[in-house]
């Protein structure tokens, strides 16, 4: 499903690891995105056969706030009605996360519903330690695990927005964010386009309220396995245009057996208290 990397993507240097042990850089960095609530309209692009869906429309919204000092907070929402032919079925999946860019911690709850009715929750805390991650998973079962070394999704989020200030078009990343089953990290790819200003034929760009001219660069993640082999097909892609506060609009979600649009509806600036870090 979406992953709060828009969140979160919505959002690397070269490696994965390449900011680590620069936290004063990274802390410069995350004063730059804003606080706000988004929402995003979402239609069915196309889908296959083997999809099963004949039809597919709904709603996204995600809420990010919080700062370098206290941590950042995600909320997401995903609510899609699904109509297979024979029958409509409503998708609804609640996502909160929790990052503290500073001491290396983020924690994930995720609750999935199919008409009203609780298909699945996962949660857990995930640690940076210096051999890798470490995942303390609460559901759906729980154990700890020993991940390789992964950026979590506000910290890729960054790098990706410094990659794109620095020109860098094309750069890799292991990426943990709690999705699925919690239990692993995915490869990610990410390519950055030149930075555009919006036009006026771009259906959402007027939505962005006092960013609706301002630049964005087009960013394409894709997500693969950790251990897929070079020439695989990831198992799901994400692009949209990607504001330097971390804004995102005009978004395509590509799953492979169907391919979902996301255009933004809404756009709120929520305030957030000046503070100093101790």
């Amino acid at each position: 499903m979406f992953r709060s990397s828009l969140a979160a993507l919505l959002l690397a240097s070269v490696s994965a690891n390449a900011w680590a042990g620069a936290p004063a850089a990274s802390a410069a960095a995350a004063t730059g995105l804003i606080a706000h609530r988004a929402v995003y309209d979402l239609e069915l692009k196309d889908a296959s056969d083997r999809s099963g869906i004949a039809g597919m429309y709904g709603r996204m919204v995600y809420e990010f706030d919080g700062s370098y000092c206290q941590g950042f907070t995600t909320n997401f929402r995903f609510v899609t009605q699904i109509d297979t032919g024979d029958s409509v079925r409503v998708s609804d999946q609640q996502t909160k996360t929790f990052e503290n860019l500073k001491d290396g911690k983020f924690t994930f709850d995720t609750k999935s519903f199919t008409d009203d009715q609780l298909d699945k929750e996962v949660n857990g805390a995930a640690q940076d330690q210096p051999d890798g991650v470490k995942v303390d998973l609460k559901q759906p079962a729980s154990r700890e695990l020993q991940l390789a070394e992964s950026r979590f999704p506000t910290e890729h989020m960054l790098d990706v927005i410094q990659n794109a200030k620095d020109g860098k078009r094309f750069f890799e990343a292991r990426v943990f964010d709690g999705s699925d089953d919690g239990d692993k990290a995915l490869a990610t790819t990410t390519i950055v386009g030149k930075q555009q200003t919006p036009v006026a034929e771009e259906a959402d760009a007027g939505n962005a309220g006092a960013f609706s001219k301002t630049a964005f660069w087009p960013v394409t993640i894709a997500y693969f396995n950790e251990n897929a082999k070079s020439d695989s097909l990831p198992v799901y892609r994400m692009s949209f245009k990607l504001y330097e506060n971390g804004i995102t609009r005009d978004l395509t979600m590509d799953y492979g057996d169907f391919v979902l649009t996301g255009k933004l509806a809404k756009l709120e600036l929520l305030e957030r208290k000046a503070e100093v870090c101790k």
